[in-house]
């Protein structure tokens, strides 16, 4: 039988994270998965990783990062793609919780959000005692938005299984749907053997690929309410009585112990094994950044924000302003005479703005670029073009084919 917290504890609890706001109403809220101690801004001493320069410190004219103390770390803009600063970003480390970033991702893409779900033996007690936890009891049941609220914002470990089993059967067919899954976003260094990121020797990630899933994950516009909610209430259920108050783990929230203007969330991680991780979504202005932290000390908040000050002081984002115009394209030596144009060229266009990521104050117009067609089975062929600073990549764009090659028959 599991021993669970006292009413008068959770209660205190509760109070306390919550400002005391909630001092008169029956609480019940998790164990935190960063409670370990106290965090401080920085370490000291440093780390054996802070001296450690970032592998994007090599490009010529890139601006030089700053020093953290995480052993792996990588800043994304969301919207161009374009790798602002890197680390270690290849070295496989343990994700620990931010995990359940792929995890709540596959059930948005896969569950009505208002359905039920009822919580299993094995997945309320599948987890090692101590871990993140609601104390949700067999046969409890929720609805799938509540088991994913409490799964990113309690880093419910017993959830992240019971929606596993929702979402594809078995923990184990959910596993081999993450696997797959994150092949399908390009990542090549992960590996994933639970739903919830508790140690294994076999399941790991990278920043790289972590920012990948991360990306295509606030691309999904259902995960998005549950990577920024900050506080959330599960009423009673038929199995327990008090309310839930579920308060997202990341302190670098509006009006949270480490804010910083413009966090929108993300997810908090930490393991002995992993260290402390992090995933955090910043917007300033119309840039939306992506931060990934692996293996470092102290929840990675001044880790996160010195990366976050690197991204957004020293980069812009510049619409290219694309217009169509005519590509070479090879043809056959018989088509120049049966096409217009004698087959020479193809008119392209784009459908949207193209967009880099860049040092302040580049001219763009100085940045060299690498056209290739794209093949399609059928129906127009695409044209990407992508942008390179100092043999750097800083975005692409995709331009259609105006005319179909029939629509070029003389």
């Amino acid at each position: 039988m599991r021993i669970k917290k006292s009413r008068f504890l959770r209660l205190a609890i509760s109070c306390l994270l919550c400002g005391g706001l909630l001092l008169n109403q029956p609480a019940f809220i998790s164990a935190s998965e960063t409670d370990t101690s106290t965090p401080t801004p920085t370490p000291n001493p440093h780390t054996e990783y802070y001296t450690q320069e970032a592998s994007t410190d090599s490009i010529k004219g890139w601006p030089k990062g700053p020093q953290i103390e995480a052993e792996s770390a990588i800043v994304m803009d969301v919207y161009t793609e374009t790798i602002l600063y890197a680390k270690n970003a290849d070295k496989k480390q343990y994700p620990a919780s931010i995990t359940k970033i792929l995890t709540t991702l596959l059930a948005c893409e896969n569950l009505d959000l208002s359905d039920d779900l009822v919580v299993s033996q094995n997945a309320a007690y599948g987890i090692e005692p101590g871990s993140s936890s609601i104390y949700a009891d067999t046969d409890e049941k929720f609805t799938v938005t509540q088991a994913l609220m409490a799964v990113m914002l309690e880093s419910a470990n017993e959830m992240s299984l019971a929606v596993a089993e929702k979402t594809s059967g078995s923990v184990k067919k959910f596993v081999e749907l993450m696997n797959a899954r994150a092949r399908q976003l390009g990542c090549t260094s992960s590996h994933f053997n639970n739903p919830n990121g508790l140690p294994d020797e076999t399941h790991y990630t990278t920043a790289s690929d972590m920012a990948k899933i991360a990306k295509a994950a606030w691309f999904n516009p259902l995960f998005r309410k549950f990577a920024t909610k900050d506080l959330y209430e599960i009423p009673p259920t038929n199995k327990q009585p008090e309310t839930r108050y579920l308060l997202n783990h990341h302190k670098m929230m509006a009006g949270r112990d480490y804010a910083y203007d413009g966090v929108l969330g993300g997810k908090t991680g930490y393991t002995e094994a992993a260290g402390s991780t992090l995933v955090t979504y910043a917007k300033r202005g119309s840039t939306i950044l992506l931060v990934v932290v692996l293996n470092s000390v102290n929840g990675c908040w001044s880790d996160t924000a010195a990366l976050l000050d690197y991204g957004f002081d020293n980069f812009e984002r510049v619409n290219m302003k694309v217009e169509k115009e005519p590509v070479p394209r090879e043809t056959l030596p018989s088509e120049k005479y049966i096409l217009k144009n004698g087959g020479n060229t193809y008119p392209f266009y784009s459908i949207r703005n193209v967009y880099v990521s860049v040092p302040t104050e580049t001219d763009t117009s100085k940045l060299t670029t690498k056209k290739t067609l794209l093949t399609n089975a059928a129906g127009p062929m695409r044209l990407k073009t992508e942008y390179y600073y100092n043999d750097y990549p800083v975005g692409w764009g995709i331009r259609y084919e105006r005319n179909i090659l029939s629509d070029l028959l003389s």
